[in-house]
C-alpha cells in the first residue's frame, strides 16, 4: 500500500509532519521498535513505529533517522505517549533527510496501525508469509508494554512456537526451558560463528533456532531461543521485541547503578558513617545483612572498539549474578555489592566460577577476571571490601582470568600479583636462569629438585622420597643449585628468594 493511502484512513487520525513530497512511497511492512539502531531488523520499505524510548536527548534524533534512511524505510511513525508530542529535533531530522514522519496520536495503538497495514498487505490464503502477518499482534503488544512472559504466551498462541530467553552463562531470563538445556544452548550461542543459527542436539532431540537479542557483547548478551527452525524474518522481529523489554529494564537499573557508584565513592573517600548506612539501605542491603563485594573486568585482547574492560566487566558480572545486583564501573574495574541471602561468600564464588568457565570456554579470546571479598556487614566495611575484591581481581588478571577469593590473596601470591609481569619475569630469570641452562645442557633436574626441596621444608630425606632418588643425589643437586645461584639454602632469606622466583616464573 502507498503511504498516502495509510494517511487517508480516518480511524487512525495520523498527521504528516514531514515528507509531503514522498507520499507515493510503498509501505511493504511494519516494524515496531525502540532500539537506537534497528537496521539489522530492516530490509527496506517498512513503516517504522516507535514510542521514542531511544531518545535521551536532541542529538539522538539525527542518529536514529540516519539509521532508518540508510536502511531504506518508507516512513517513520512516532507515538505521543512518552513525551506528549513529537519533538522538534525529530521533525527537523526527518525533513532534512527526506524521510516522511507521521504522528501517531496517543489514543491510537500501534497495534491498530499494524493490523490495518497487515490486512492491506495480506496475500491469499496459504501464502507462506501468512505467519509473518499474524505475528504483528505480538510486536504491537510488546510495544504497548507487554512483558516477556506475556510475549511468549502470545508467540505460542499466535505462531505455535515455544520460545525462551537465556543469558550467555546459561540462566533462563524468561520462558520455559530446563536448566541443563539452557546451559547447552548457551554454549551453542557463544560458539556460533554467526547468528541466527539452528542447533540440533546429538541423537534424539528437538532443533532450536538462536537469535541475538541486541548488539551487546556475547559475554553479556541474551539469546532468543525458539523451538524448531524459525523463519529468520519473524525471529529478528521477535528478538527486537525482547530487546525493547531489555531496554525498559535497563532504564531502571541505570538509576540503581548511579546510587551504587555514589555509595562506593563515598565509602572509599571516608564518608560520614550515618550517610553511608542510609545509602546502603537505599541500595537494598540492611545494616546487619551480610554481603560480599565483587570486582570484575573483562578484557578482549586486540579489540579496538566496544566497551572497555571495566564497563564490560560490570555488564558480565550483572548477568552472572542474574541481575540480583548492579555493578558500578570505575576507572580500574566494576564493583558490585552482593547480598548474601541464604548463601555464603564461598557459595557465591563457586557459582561465579561455574558460570565464568562457561563463558571462557565459549569465548576463548575473552578473559573474565573476578575478585570476591569475604562476608561483610555494615557500611563501614565497604571500603575494605572494595580493596579486598580489587586485589583478588588483579590476581585473577595476573593468572589470565578466573575467579579469586579474598582467602587466596593473603599469601605470597598477593605480593606477586601486584608486581608487573616484566619485573616478575626478570626476577625469576636472574635467579633461576643458570639452573634452567644447566638442566638443558646436562639433562639434569636441578629446578625440579629445588622445588621439591623447598616444598619439603628443607628435609633431605623427604625430598629424596618425593623424587625417588638417593639422599646423596639430593645433597649433590642442592650443592650445585647453591653454586650456580650464589644462594645459601640453609638461610631462610635465600630460601624465600628462590621460592618466590619459582612462583614468579
Amino acid at each position: 500500500m502507498l503511504l498516502r493511502d495509510l494517511l487517508a484512513v480516518p480511524a487512525l487520525r495520523l498527521a504528516l509532519l514531514a515528507g509531503e513530497e514522498r507520499l507515493d512511497r510503498a509501505v511493504t511492512g511494519v516494524l515496531i521498535t525502540d532500539l537506537p539502531d534497528p537496521r539489522r531488523y530492516l530490509s527496506g520499505g517498512e513503516l517504522v513505529l516507535t514510542g521514542l524510548m531511544w531518545r535521551q536527548g536532541p542529538d539522538d534524533s539525527a542518529r536514529f533517522v540516519d539509521a532508518l534512511v540508510g536502511a531504506g524505510v518508507a516512513a517513520l511513525g512516532a507515538g505521543d505517549a512518552r513525551l506528549g508530542t513529537v519533538p522538534d529535533d525529530l521533525v527537523t531530522a526527518c525533513r532534512d533527510r527526506g524521510l516522511p514522519l507521521v504522528e501517531v496520536p496517543v489514543e491510537v495503538s500501534f497495534g491498530a496501525v499494524t493490523e490495518l497495514v497487515r490486512g492491506r498487505l495480506a496475500g491469499p490464503a496459504g501464502d507462506p508469509r501468512g505467519a509473518l502477518g499474524r505475528h504483528r499482534r505480538i510486536v504491537a503488544a510488546v510495544a504497548e508494554g507487554a512483558g516477556l512472559d506475556e510475549l511468549f504466551a502470545l508467540i505460542a498462541s499466535e505462531l505455535g512456537v515455544a520460545a525462551a530467553v537465556i543469558t550467555a552463562s546459561g540462566s533462563v531470563v524468561a520462558g520455559d526451558l530446563p536448566a541443563g538445556e539452557a546451559v547447552r544452548l548457551a554454549r551453542d550461542y557463544l560458539s556460533a560463528v554467526r547468528l541466527p543459527v539452528v542447533v540440533r542436539p546429538r541423537g534424539e532431540g528437538v532443533a532450536h533456532t538462536l537469535f541475538a537479542v541486541d548488539r551487546s557483547h556475547r559475554a553479556a548478551g541474551w539469546a532468543l531461543v525458539c523451538r524448531g527452525e524459525l523463519d529468520a524474518e519473524i525471529g529478528y522481529e521477535l528478538a527486537a521485541c525482547v530487546a525493547m523489554e531489555r531496554t525498559r529494564r535497563e532504564e531502571g537499573r541505570r538509576v540503581e547503578r548511579r546510587l551504587a557508584e555514589q555509595l562506593i565513592a563515598l565509602a572509599c573517600s571516608g564518608g560520614d558513617p550515618s550517610e553511608l548506612s542510609a545509602r546502603l539501605r537505599t541500595s537494598g542491603i540492611d545494616a546487619a545483612e551480610p554481603y560480599a563485594v565483587v570486582a570484575a573486568t573483562v578484557a578482549r585482547p586486540g579489540a579496538t572498539d566496544g566497551p572497555d574492560p571495566a564497563v564490560l566487566g560490570g555488564q558480565v558480572v550483572e548477568e552472572l549474578l542474574d541481575r540480583r545486583a548492579v555493578a558500578a564501573a570505575g576507572a580500574d574495574g566494576s564493583v558490585a555489592l552482593v547480598p548474601l541471602r541464604q548463601v555464603t561468600a564461598d557459595d557465591l564464588a563457586a557459582s561465579l566460577r561455574d558460570r565464568t568457565s562457561l563463558l571462557t570456554a565459549g569465548l576463548p579470546g575473552t578473559r573474565v577476571a573476578i575478585g570476591v571479598s569475604g562476608a561483610l556487614t555494615g557500611a563501614a566495611a565497604i571500603r575494605g571490601g572494595v580493596e579486598e575484591a580489587g586485589h583478588a581481581r588483579r590476581m585473577a588478571e595476573a593468572r589470565g582470568g578466573g575467579v579469586v577469593t579474598s582467602d587466596e590473596i593473603y599469601t605470597h601470591a598477593l605480593l606477586l600479583a601486584t608486581v608487573p609481569g616484566d619485573v616478575r619475569g626478570s626476577f625469576a630469570e636472574r635467579l633461576l636462569g643458570p639452573l634452567f641452562d644447566y638442566d638443558r645442557r646436562h639433562g639434569a633436574e636441578l629446578v625440579r629438585t629445588l622445588g621439591a626441596f623447598l616444598d619439603c621444608a628443607g628435609s633431605w630425606n623427604g625430598c629424596a622420597e618425593r623424587l625417588h632418588v638417593h639422599v646423596n643425589t639430593v645433597r649433590y643437586r642442592i650443592k650445585r643449585v647453591e653454586e650456580l645461584t650464589g644462594k645459601d639454602l640453609s638461610s631462610m632469606a635465600d630460601r624465600v628468594d628462590l621460592f618466590l622466583a619459582l612462583r614468579a616464573g
